[in-house]
C-alpha cells in the first residue's frame, strides 16, 4: 500500500469512528464531507501538496547548457589564418545518482506535505464534530426549557384554581409567572448562542453565517465505550509527519553527499577561419572537443550541511517524542472526561427519577386539597437542573469521544 493510500485509509477510519459514535451520525458525516470539499484551508494545503509534487519535476533536470559565441572585431596583419568567429557549447553533468537523490528528496518533502493535508482534514472533521455537538446541547436545552415552561403553565392554572377557593395566594401565582419569565430568558440567551455557534459551523463549511444547520435531537450515551490501545497513537498522522520529515532529512544528506563529488562537463568548440592575405598557405576550420571537471576542493559547505542534517534529525526526534507525550496526555484527559460524563449522566438519571417521584406526590396532595407551590417551584427547579446536566453530560461524552477517535484512529 502506498503512503498516500495509507493516509486515506487513516482518514476514513477516523471519519467512520466519528459516525459510529451514535446511530444518528449521518447528518454529521454529511457536514464533514461538505467542510472538506469547501473549506479554504483544505484547498490551501492541497495546493501546497501539488506544489511540492511539482518540485519533483523541477529537480529532474540538468544544469543550464552554456553557449558561447565570439566574433573577431579587428583582423590582425599576420601570416596566420584569421579567426572570423568561434562557437562553443558546454553541458555540465552531475555525478551518477545526483539527480535521483534530488528526486528522492523532493518526493520525501511531498510525502511530508501530504501528511499535513491528512492532519488538516482530520482537525477540520474534529472541529465540525465539536460544533455539531455544541449545537445539539443548545437546542436540547431549549427543548427542555420549553417543556418546563409548559409544566409551569399547568401549575399556574392549578394555582389560579386554588386561589379561587382560598387554597393558594396571589403570590404563588406571581412566583410561577416569574419563573416562566426566567426560563424564557434562558431560551432567548441560548438562541443567541445558537446563532454564534451556527455561524462558526458555517464558516467551516464555507457557507453564509445564517445558513440553517440541522443536528440530531436524540443523542444517547451508548452502553459500552469503544475499545482502543495507547499503542494506536503511533499511527496518528501528527506523529507520522515527523517520520516523513526525518526521512526527508536523510534524503537531503544523500543528496548532499552526491553534490559534494565532482561534476563532469562535455562540450565542443568550433572555430571558423579564413586565409590571411599575407600567407600562401591554406588553413581549415577547427573543431575541438572539450572536457571539464568541477571539483569542490573547498568543501566546508558540504561538511556543514552534513552536521546540520545530523542535528536536524535529532531535533525532529525530540519534537516527535514531545508530541507523543502531549498526545498521550490529551488521550488520558479525554478518557477521564468521557468517563466522568458517563458517571454524571447516570447520577443525574437517578436524581431525575426521584424528583419526578416527588412531583407525583405533590400532584396527589393537590387532589386531597393541599399543595405548597413553593415546593412545586423547588422540585421543578431540581428537575430542570438534572435535565440540563444530563444534556451537558451527553455533549461532553460525544465531544471527548470525537477527540479520542482523532487521537487513536
Amino acid at each position: 500500500m502506498s503512503n498516500k493510500n495509507k493516509y486515506i485509509v487513516l482518514f476514513i477510519c477516523f471519519a467512520f469512528g466519528l459516525s459510529s459514535l451514535n446511530s444518528y451520525g449521518q447528518d454529521l458525516q454529511s457536514y464533514i464531507k461538505e467542510a472538506i470539499a469547501n473549506n479554504p484551508k483544505i484547498q490551501k494545503v492541497d495546493l501546497q501538496y501539488k506544489i511540492a509534487t511539482e518540485k519533483i519535476k523541477e529537480v529532474n533536470s540538468l544544469p543550464n547548457t552554456e553557449f558561447n559565441f565570439g566574433v573577431m572585431a579587428i583582423a590582425p596583419e599576420v601570416e596566420m589564418p584569421m579567426e572570423r568567429f568561434r562557437v562553443s557549447v558546454m553541458q555540465m553533468l552531475p555525478w551518477f545518482g545526483t539527480i535521483t537523490s534530488r528526486e528522492n528528496y523532493a518526493s520525501a518533502m511531498a510525502d511530508a506535505q501530504y501528511v499535513e493535508v491528512t492532519i488538516t482534514k482530520r482537525k477540520l472533521a474534529l472541529s465540525v464534530s465539536q460544533l455539531y455537538y455544541t449545537l445539539y446541547e443548545i437546542r436540547a436545552k431549549q427543548a427542555v426549557l420549553q417543556k418546563n415552561i409548559a409544566l409551569l403553565e399547568t401549575y399556574e392554572r392549578l394555582a389560579l384554581t386554588s386561589l379561587e377557593v382560598n387554597k393558594a395566594s396571589a403570590v404563588d401565582v406571581l412566583k410561577l409567572q416569574i419563573r416562566q419569565n426566567e426560563l424564557q430568558q434562558e431560551i432567548d440567551v441560548l438562541d443567541q448562542q445558537n446563532k454564534g455557534i451556527q455561524a462558526a459551523m458555517n464558516s467551516l463549511l464555507n457557507k453564509p453565517n445564517d445558513a440553517a444547520v440541522e443536528v440530531s435531537d436524540a443523542l444517547v450515551i451508548p452502553e459500552n465505550d469503544s475499545i482502543f490501545s495507547y499503542d494506536s497513537l503511533a499511527v496518528n498522522p501528527e506523529l507520522l509527519k515527523y517520520d516523513k520529515l526525518y526521512q526527508s532529512v536523510e534524503q537531503s544528506e544523500l543528496m548532499n553527499l552526491k553534490e559534494s563529488v565532482p561534476m563532469i562537463g562535455l562540450g565542443v568548440e568550433y572555430i571558423n577561419q579564413e586565409k590571411s592575405p599575407m600567407s600562401m598557405s591554406s588553413y581549415q576550420d577547427m573543431v575541438m572537443p572539450m572536457v571539464s571537471l568541477s571539483i569542490p576542493i573547498f568543501n566546508n559547505t558540504y561538511k556543514s550541511r552534513t552536521r546540520q542534517n545530523t542535528l536536524q534529525k535529532q531535533e525532529i526526534q525530540s519534537q516527535k517524542d514531545e508530541r507523543l507525550n502531549m498526545l498521550t496526555a490529551d488521550l488520558s484527559k479525554a478518557i477521564s472526561q468521557r468517563n466522568q460524563s458517563r458517571i454524571k449522566f447516570n447520577s443525574q438519571q437517578k436524581n431525575l427519577k426521584q424528583a419526578e417521584d416527588a412531583e407525583g406526590i405533590l400532584i396527589k396532595n393537590y387532589e386531597t386539597g393541599t399543595i405548597d407551590f413553593n415546593d412545586v417551584l423547588d422540585i421543578q427547579e431540581l428537575q430542570l437542573k438534572f435535565q440540563m446536566n444530563q444534556i451537558e453530560s451527553i455533549n461532553m461524552y460525544y465531544v471527548q469521544s470525537a477527540i479520542i477517535n482523532y487521537l487513536v484512529h
